[in-house]
């Protein structure tokens, strides 16, 4: 997965403002007609705290017998997080797990020293057809813990806390925000949430955590005296409380952190600090030598490793 895109034109901004910068996703084709929209890394913003990697997936509709096939493929040094507005995906992974996960609950793996996994749309829902909408982020894992034992957890949606008041609906994903905390088991001090807003509601975000953002999923808000349509990642300046108000039904994520304990480094799906570790994880990826995913026979080759193409007089 290339994550060399070219982002909107960089605008000059108040130092005053809240706002720091915008960032516009690219459209990324996965196949099928079924698109992506690219948030991080991009060239005004490699990471927001530890979250390094942020996709939307569709919204789409999948006729009878389509469906979401993301072959078996290899990470390291990070921790993949699936949530959905809607639809159903079906995760399997080399450690042996096979879960399905569905709206507001959170499939959460830490690929630490490695780790491969399919996600594909289940039979039934294939059949039936459907919509598909969701988010998937990678969260890079702090240094001391990059090569930990990988791991699974899901974590259904009536387990989260839930803040309401005053027009407004706050899932907590993950981590701590408005003195909740998620069941989540996180690797650093981070927030990520789903706050659905009614027209007139304000949001505050708080200033605690050093680096934060904020993704429009659906309708508009207004910050810092500008509005922001839905499909715009808005990182915001550290140090200030932020109001974001909705003048109409609106659906925002809200992400952030710690800056992270120092740069790292992204080729495809794999992440680490240390350019050897990516490296040896590309090798072992193209030799066979990661572990597979059971039921699974097929597999993404390594960028570069594809099997040539059949020429036919």
């Amino acid at each position: 997965m290339s994550w060399n895109m070219p982002d909107e034109p960089f605008a000059d901004r108040d130092p005053a403002s809240p706002i720091e910068t915008v960032i516009v996703p690219r459209t990324r084709d996965l196949g099928d007609g079924f698109e992506v929209r690219r948030a991080l890394p991009s060239m005004r913003r490699r990471m927001v705290g530890p979250f390094i990697f942020f996709d939307q997936m569709g919204p789409a509709v999948l006729r009878s017998g389509q469906g979401l096939d993301v072959r078996p493929h290899p990470h390291i040094g990070l921790a993949t997080v699936t949530y959905l507005f809607e639809g159903e995906i079906l995760h399997r992974d080399s450690l042996g797990t096979v879960q399905p996960i569905r709206p507001g609950a959170v499939n959460w793996m830490t690929a630490g020293r490695g780790i491969a996994h399919s996600e594909r749309t289940p039979p039934p829902v294939r059949a039936a057809g459907g919509r598909l909408f969701g988010i998937q982020i990678w969260v890079a894992l702090p240094k001391r813990h990059e090569e930990a034992d990988p791991a699974f957890a899901h974590t259904p949606a009536d387990a989260l806390p839930v803040i309401e008041d005053g027009g407004k609906r706050v899932r907590l994903i993950a981590g701590s925000l408005y003195g909740a905390r998620s069941p989540v088991r996180a690797w650093s001090e981070l927030f990520y949430a789903d706050a659905i807003l009614e027209p007139g509601a304000r949001l505050e975000v708080p200033a605690g955590h050093e680096e934060r953002a904020m993704y429009v999923v659906q309708g508009s808000v207004a910050a810092g005296g500008e509005t922001f349509p839905a499909g715009q990642l808005v990182i915001l300046r550290p140090g200030q409380t932020v109001v974001v108000e909705a003048p109409g039904d609106a659906r925002v994520l809200l992400l952030g952190g710690a800056t992270m304990d120092g740069p790292r480094h992204i080729w495809w799906n794999l992440v680490s600090s240390s350019r050897e570790q990516i490296e040896q994880a590309k090798a072992d990826w193209a030799s066979g030598r990661f572990p597979k995913v059971p039921g699974e026979t097929e597999f993404i080759p390594l960028p570069g490793h594809e099997p040539p193409v059949p020429r036919y007089p």
